[in-house]
Formats: structure tokens, C-alpha cells, sequence
């Protein structure tokens, strides 16, 4: 098999770990698959020059962009964004774009991509913070504040830092098979894999923590009981105000009704469940609040497109004692 190039791009303001997280999982992939040759890296920035990371560390590029040879994914880190700071870096991105068979970015790096117009009528997502610049800057683009990445087409476009590694994992799952993926995820004692469509933030992060210390001792309760009677009638009572207070009153200092809170903790509870233990899908059901499998089934449907049976194929790993974790060499950068 002819090694696929991975073609990682640098530049000043780089984040160092939307390049160093990709590049382990890419690098990993072949040792871990035993078949060394599977990628072939290479790191490159405008003249071949040293870059400063936004940490202050100094990367030193294999190659000059301009002399990149074929590429067979092309990936584009996240830095520091500053509108038309990168005339030549987009100019040579999208050339590379051109000749790519897949083009991803990570974090940021999604403003590269857009400005090199590889993102028009692409559905695409960024870091949270940065979802809503992206969206002004290019209205182009559809801009999707929610998953930890998103594919559209051969571009692949990914959350903050970490969500940079997902991506990549699921790129290698996608080349190299699950169990190749499972392997590199394990050496790098990282989770395989969050699904692509698994929210940036969980429930709890997501929504405001309530100024008032009832309510907020109600979020936690909730979030620890799932299973328990969670309308707006039994929770108004914990609140001790009267359900037409207390919706009003949640869903200002929240962000969000009750109804869509419950909603989300007893999803992510359900998904917890089916990625992390062998309960039945009833039994989770029943522990999570849905009170039937049927119900949950059309929870599942409406949120993630997928009823929880195929949920937990797509995306539970395989048991540990089945797969044994062959020596993976420290990289030397891909070379």
C-alpha cells in the first residue's frame, strides 16, 4: 500500500498542539496497524521557515510549502487569527487544496480554509469562541457552533485543540480500519472515539450555571439523578416556587427551558451508558429516565440521527482483552 502524505502546515502564531496532537495520532497509525509505511508526514511553512507557536515554542519545518510534493491530506492547524494577516499561507493553502484528496483544519484553522474560499457552501465548525467570528467574517460558510467536527465532502473541519486529535482518529479509522484507530487512541490514552456530532461542550458546561444558589443545587441534582421525576412541576417544587416562576426563572438564568436541560443531561447520560458499560438498552432506558426503550429510541433518532443499538456500534470500543498493543517508537517527525 503507497503511503498516504500527510502535509501539516505551519506558520507564526501556530498552536502547538493542534499540530503535535494530529501528528501523534497520523504518525502512531502505521506502527499500531503494523504497517509502518501507511503515512508519510511532513511539516512545511512558507520558505521552509522556523515558526513561532502561540506557546512561544520554535517548530522547525521539514519542507518550504512551496515545494510540497503530492498530497494526499492536507492539514491546516489552528493560531492566531487576525484577518488578512496570511495573503501568501492562503494562497498557498489553496493551491495545496487543490492537488489534496481530503483537507482538513483544526480549530481556528477553519479561518484559513474559509479565507482560501475551500469552505463556500460547506457546512464547517471551529472553536466555540470563535464559531460566531467565522460566521460574520464568512457568511459563505455554514457554521456549526455544536459538533467536535464535521465532514462535508473531502474538508473536514474541527473544534478547539483536542477535538483536533478526534478528528484524526477518525481519519485513521477511516484509512486503516477501528482497530488500528483503537490502538493509536489507547497508546495515546485518549478516548476512541468522541462521535463527530457529540456536542463541544456537555449539557452542564454548555448551559449558564444559575445565579441563584437553588436553582444551581437543582442543575447538580439533576444531573445526578436522570432517572428521577424531572418536570417542571416536581422540580418547581424542589425549587419551592410555583412551576410558572420557576420556568421563567430557569430558563432566564440558565439559558436554556427545563424541559431542553432535562433533555440533554438524560441524553448524555444514555450515551455515556451505551459507550461505557454493558447494560441493555431497556435497562438504560429505565435509568435514565426514558421509561422505555421506545422513547429513548426517538430521543436518539431526533438528536443524533441514529437509534442507540447503532449508536453503540459506531462508537463504543471493542473490549480491551481482545486487541493487544503492539510497541509504538517515539516519532521522529515522520521521516
Amino acid at each position: 500500500m503507497r503511503a498516504r502524505s500527510v502535509v501539516l502546515v505551519l506558520y507564526e502564531g501556530v498552536q502547538s498542539l493542534d499540530v503535535t496532537g494530529p501528528l501523534e495520532v497520523f504518525t502512531g497509525a502505521g506502527a499500531a496497524a503494523r504497517r509502518p509505511g501507511a503515512y508519510r508526514v511532513t511539516t512545511a511553512s512558507l520558505g521552509g521557515a522556523a515558526v513561532r507557536t502561540s506557546s512561544g515554542l520554535r517548530l522547525l519545518p521539514d519542507a518550504d510549502l512551496a515545494e510540497a510534493g503530492p498530497v494526499h491530506t492536507l492539514l491546516v492547524p489552528g493560531g492566531e487569527v487576525v484577518e488578512g494577516r496570511h495573503p501568501a499561507l492562503v494562497a498557498a493553502v489553496r493551491e495545496l487544496a487543490g492537488r489534496a484528496e481530503r483537507v482538513v483544519s483544526v480549530c481556528t484553522g477553519a479561518f484559513l480554509l474559509a479565507e482560501a474560499g475551500l469552505l463556500d457552501g460547506r457546512r464547517a465548525t471551529t472553536h466555540w469562541a470563535y464559531c460566531e467570528a467565522l460566521a460574520e467574517r464568512f457568511p459563505q460558510v455554514e457554521v456549526d457552533p455544536e459538533p467536535i467536527h464535521v465532514r462535508d465532502g473531502n474538508v473536514a473541519t474541527s473544534a478547539g485543540v483536542t477535538a483536533g486529535i478526534d478528528l484524526a482518529l477518525a481519519l485513521v479509522e477511516e484509512d486503516l480500519g477501528r482497530e488500528a484507530a483503537l490502538l493509536v487512541a489507547r497508546h495515546l490514552v485518549v478516548f476512541l472515539r468522541r462521535p463527530g456530532n457529540q456536542a463541544q461542550f456537555s449539557t452542564q458546561l454548555a448551559a449558564q450555571v444559575a445565579a441563584r444558589q437553588p436553582l444551581r443545587e437543582l442543575q447538580r441534582w439533576i444531573a445526578e439523578h436522570p432517572e428521577a421525576d424531572l418536570s417542571v412541576e416536581e422540580l418547581a417544587r424542589r425549587a419551592a416556587l410555583s412551576p410558572r416562576h420557576f420556568a421563567r426563572a430557569f430558563a432566564a438564568e440558565v439559558g436554556v427551558t427545563p424541559g431542553r436541560y432535562v433533555h440533554g443531561i438524560r441524553l448524555e447520560a444514555a450515551r455515556r451508558r451505551l459507550e461505557d458499560t454493558d447494560e441493555g438498552v431497556e435497562e438504560i432506558a429505565r435509568s435514565c429516565g426514558y421509561g422505555t426503550p421506545e422513547a429513548m429510541r426517538r430521543a436518539f433518532v431526533r438528536a443524533l440521527a441514529a437509534p442507540p443499538a447503532e449508536y453503540r456500534r459506531r462508537f463504543r470500543p471493542a473490549a480491551p482483552a481482545a486487541l493487544a498493543v503492539p510497541a509504538v517508537p517515539v516519532s521522529d517527525g515522520g521521516h
